[in-house]
């Protein structure tokens, strides 16, 4: 059965939350939870995102979560988004799957939706809601990583459209990709205001090569490979919003990738964090159940206190973006906040496991593996550290 959906710990949900549709989501996640869970594991160790599973995403209507009704999607709020999310990570053991939809949604699905003009919605959306065209999109250059306005990669205007130019490195879902975002250069005699665009660019147009897939430490079934862009022509028709219009384009995504993606790790803490429990209670130790032990029991309940606060702060996110703000402040530190959490729970989950959590065939372990990503992705720790400092007066 479902579990009961926790609303946003700010308190009652917003007026536009649709607790039915919710309800009936998640009810229809756990019908395909068995085909999200057979032989992930396999998939893992593999770096291989299973077809099948993709397939149920796909029927289970998640890829549509964030695209504009009159284009085939759901149009979820971002309170309605998170609570599907939550609940996803909550039942999918595969990590790498989530990440991939979240990927899908945030990198193509939402900047098509808010930016694009009407013939680009008309041409992607409807094929990214069934999930027949997969979304990703390319930032990161082997020369900028957080520095991301660094990057070197042109789009050169001229008659009819852009000359692309340039390398994206670490880009997840390329393999797998039809259409990539690409952020690039437009007028490198301005700065990031105004002087990058983001342009939606098909994968299989003549210049544009997918290098071999990344091996990863984590988040394995996610594939991740490099791009080059060698004097591609890419239309008018696939510029998003307007000329010059790339830091801000990116700076609306970037909200919604971590609320996507770091609402499945909350979810992913609560299974983490049941699993743990289950198993402190059955463990036998010296004649009696090791959550018996206070250094266990304490450990379990420091494990659902940072899960909380995890918590607590997607909920004080959800509810910044939902009041129309930037909500910078509040996107920064629930990034911080639930991924250092999520190491942190990973960890316990693996010594409260002893030597059955360092084995890979639990799945105990491949929770931290895919945790400590966290600390990466979606702009680092130590960045969000500057920009919370930079918030609050600094």
């Amino acid at each position: 059965m479902t579990r009961s959906l926790t609303l946003p710990a700010t308190g009652a949900p917003p007026a536009s939350f649709r607790a039915d549709l919710v309800a009936e989501l998640c009810q229809g996640l756990d019908r395909w939870q068995g085909v999200f869970n057979s032989n992930w594991q396999e998939d893992d160790r593999a770096g291989v995102l299973s077809q099948n599973r993709w397939q149920a995403v796909c029927e289970a209507g998640l890829t549509a979560l964030t695209i504009p009704e009159a284009y085939g999607g759901l149009a979820l709020t971002a309170a309605e988004l998170a609570q599907v999310l939550e609940y996803l990570g909550s039942i999918c053991e595969d990590s790498g799957l989530g990440f991939t939809l979240a990927t899908h949604l945030c990198s193509t699905c939402i900047p098509v939706a808010r930016f694009g003009s009407d013939a680009l919605k008309a041409a992607l959306l409807p094929a990214l809601a069934a999930g027949d065209c997969v979304g990703a999109h390319a930032i990161t250059e082997p020369d900028s990583g957080s520095d991301a306005f660094a990057m070197r990669s042109r789009a050169v205007p001229g008659p009819g459209g852009y000359t692309l130019s340039g390398e994206k490195c670490y880009i997840s879902s390329a393999p797998l990709a039809d259409v990539i975002v690409v952020y690039a250069r437009t007028h490198p005699d301005k700065g990031a205001l105004g002087g990058f665009s983001a342009l939606a660019v098909d994968r299989h147009l003549p210049g544009v090569t997918v290098g071999q897939p990344r091996s990863k430490m984590g988040l394995r079934t996610a594939p991740m490979a490099d791009l080059h862009f060698d004097a591609v022509a890419v239309p008018d028709s696939a510029l998003i919003g307007r000329e010059g219009q790339g830091f801000s384009i990116l700076d609306y995504v970037m909200k919604w990738e971590i609320l996507c993606v770091f609402a499945l790790q909350v979810g992913e803490m609560r299974r983490q964090l049941r699993r743990s429990i289950d198993w402190a209670k059955g463990r036998q130790q010296f004649g009696q159940a090791i959550g018996n032990y206070q250094a266990v029991s304490h450990r379990i309940a420091d494990m659902h206190m940072r899960l909380e606060g995890a918590a607590n702060w997607l909920s004080r996110a959800v509810a910044a973006m939902e009041g129309g703000g930037r909500a910078s402040l509040e996107i920064a530190s629930a990034k911080l906040a639930i991924s250092e959490a999520h190491v942190a729970n990973s960890l316990d989950a693996i010594m409260l496991h002893g030597g059955a959590g360092y084995m890979s065939e639990t799945g105990i372990e491949a929770g931290l593996r895919n945790a400590v990503g966290g600390l990466i992705y979606s702009g680092t720790s130590d960045i969000q550290r500057n920009r919370i400092a930079a918030m609050i007066g600094l």
